[in-house]
């Protein structure tokens, strides 16, 4: 039985916030499970190269049979390799380190706030520099209280840190994170990559780049790892829903959503992920919801709804996309955790 548009479009949606909620609280649950950040970044690599890299080889077949020059990185990305370097680096490499690193040291409701909460203010800074795109007077006043949301949250823990505290490595590490997908975000819109291409790319170039450096430098005794301590079905268990799920399945779901929803409505939609990660952190982490948390977690959310409340009525129909997968106009630039 074929399922109907809006059945495909509702389950999407559904899987998309579930995973990139579960990405937050589950990232963050690890860091207390003995892997270091780098092992849990080397899982999501391999369980996601698991699936794309072959699928990437069986895509490039026919054009690879007729003689057609294809892709890069030895047939293991359908990108060139200038294209494959720049997504690769900031999307599959650096926004990877970055974001496991970060659960280290701040707890997951600020990265409930700061991760998915950041990037509509990063692409659209972005957007506006590299690709000179108008930034309307709505989205421009729903990104005032993104600001004052990530304000709120990691002006805290920045004060904190005369104390001694470390909580604000955590966070600047987020916002960092979520700059570097924006960026990847901004690159991929602005070659008009599309997204399954683009997600099979950023895999190639972390998996012919980060595996082997990181087999080197633990080999020289140069960079620690717990992945010999640590017992297989957590290694297991990192690979497939780091790897297969966050990168695969959700960038899957995601494409489908925007094709049933339209980018505005998409994004309305994954607003649900800030407040339903913190409220998984308090649930599942027992983490406290301090004033502060809750302030920052609403002016964002708000942020992310008025920005897109006024979007044009075309942005509003379905349409294929042409970017790549998540957290999104972060819909748009294909935002993901």
């Amino acid at each position: 039985m074929r399922l109907s548009s809006k059945t495909v479009g509702l389950v999407s949606a559904v899987i998309t916030v579930l995973i990139w909620t579960g990405f937050i609280v589950i990232a963050r649950a690890s860091a207390s499970r003995g892997l270091l950040p780098l092992d849990i970044a080397l899982a999501r690599i391999l369980g996601a190269s698991a699936v794309l890299l072959p699928w990437a080889w069986w895509l490039m077949r026919p054009a690879r049979q007729a003689g057609q020059p294809v892709g890069s990185l030895w047939g293991l990305s359908p990108l060139p390799l200038r294209q494959t370097v720049q997504t690769g680096f900031l999307g599959g490499f650096l926004y990877a380190i970055l974001a496991y690193t970060g659960f280290f040291y701040a707890p997951a409701s600020h990265a409930s706030v700061l991760m998915p909460g950041s990037l509509p203010l990063w692409t659209t800074l972005l957007a506006w520099l590299f690709l000179r795109e108008k930034v309307a007077t709505s989205r421009a006043v729903g990104l005032s209280f993104i600001v004052l949301g990530d304000v709120l949250v990691g002006g805290a823990s920045l004060l904190m840190a005369f104390d001694g505290g470390e909580v604000w490595k955590g966070d600047l590490l987020f916002m960092t994170a979520a700059m570097c997908w924006a960026s990847y975000s901004v690159l991929v819109r602005r070659h008009g990559f599309d997204a399954v291409r683009a997600t099979m790319a950023i895999t190639a170039f972390a998996f012919v780049c980060f595996v082997p450096l990181f087999a080197l430098l633990v080999g020289l005794s140069i960079l620690p790892t717990q992945l010999h301590q640590a017992p297989w079905s957590e290694i297991l268990f990192q690979a497939v829903f780091q790897g297969v799920g966050s990168v695969v399945i959700s960038g899957i779901t995601f494409t489908q959503m925007v094709r049933h929803y339209g980018p505005v409505r998409s994004t309305m939609i994954t607003a649900l992920v800030p407040g339903l990660s913190a409220l998984g952190a308090v649930w599942f982490l027992g983490e406290p919801m301090h004033w502060n948390l809750l302030a920052g977690l609403a002016l964002v959310t708000g942020g992310i709804l008025f920005g897109v409340r006024q979007a044009k009525k075309s942005e509003m129909v379905p349409a294929p996309l042409s970017t790549s997968t998540p957290m999104p106009s972060a819909a748009q630039a294909g935002d993901k955790p």
